[in-house]
C-alpha cells in the first residue's frame, strides 16, 4: 500500500482549494451573455422558448412568480421612464437581435393602467412586463416592486397559446401611494421579443 507524506497531502489539498474556485468562476451565471455561446455550442444546454418564438437564456425568475429586478436591471442598463416610450422603442430597435431580455415599448403600459401610472415605470419594469409576457403561462401572476418609486406590479397573461396574429391579452395591476390601478389590454411581439400595443384593441381599466 502506497503511503503519502504529510507534505504531499498538504500540496494536494492546496491544489484542490485553488482549482475549485477557478472551476466555479469559469462557469458564468445562467443570465450572463456568455451563455449565448453556450447555447450554440453545448447540445445539452436548454434555454427558454418565448411566446414570440425567440429563445432566451434566462427567465429572470418570472416563471417562479417574481421578476428579479436586480438581474434585469444589470442587463437592460440605464433607467428610462415610461414617458419616453418612443425613445425606448428607438433604442431597442438598434440592438434587437442580441436582446437577452424582452421589453414592452410605446403606449402598452399606459393603455393597461393609465398614462399617469405608466410614467412611473422605468425600463426595468417594462422588461419585467415583456419577459413575463414571453415566458409565463396563462393565469399565472408575476410580481415585483420598484424600490425607487415604491410601486408594486402584478402581471397576469390571459392566453396560453399564440394567436394567429401573435398577440397576447394580459392584466396588469399597479399599487402605490396613488392607490390601485388595474387594467387589461393586448400586446404583440416581434421576433426579437419587443412587445407593442395591438392595433384597434379595446382597453378596459378601473
Amino acid at each position: 500500500m502506497k503511503v503519502f507524506s504529510r507534505a504531499s497531502v498538504r500540496k494536494a489539498g492546496l491544489a484542490l482549494v485553488v482549482a475549485i474556485p477557478c472551476a466555479v468562476m469559469a462557469a458564468p451565471p445562467d443570465w450572463a451573455p456568455a451563455h449565448g455561446w453556450r447555447k450554440k455550442h453545448d447540445p445539452n444546454y436548454a434555454g427558454y422558448k418565448g411566446y414570440s418564438g425567440k429563445d432566451w437564456d434566462s427567465d429572470y425568475g418570472v416563471q417562479s412568480g417574481s421578476c428579479d429586478r436586480g438581474r434585469v436591471g444589470q442587463v437592460v442598463g440605464g433607467v428610462v421612464g415610461g414617458v419616453a416610450g418612443g425613445a425606448i422603442g428607438a433604442e431597442v430597435a438598434k440592438n434587437s437581435e442580441n436582446r437577452t431580455v424582452a421589453i414592452v415599448v410605446g403606449t402598452v403600459i399606459g393603455a393597461a393602467i393609465g398614462s399617469e401610472v405608466g410614467r412611473r415605470m422605468d425600463k426595468t419594469d417594462r422588461s419585467c412586463v415583456g419577459h413575463s409576457l414571453e415566458l409565463v403561462a396563462a393565469n399565472q401572476s408575476v410580481k415585483w416592486t420598484n424600490p425607487n418609486t415604491r410601486v408594486t406590479y402584478q402581471l397576469t397573461p390571459l392566453e396560453d397559446r399564440p394567436r394567429e396574429d401573435g398577440c397576447r391579452r394580459f392584466r396588469l395591476i399597479a399599487h402605490g401611494a396613488f392607490g390601485l390601478s388595474e387594467g387589461r389590454t393586448m400586446a404583440c411581439p416581434d421576433g426579437a421579443g419587443v412587445w407593442r400595443l395591438a392595433e384597434d384593441r379595446r382597453v378596459s381599466q378601473r
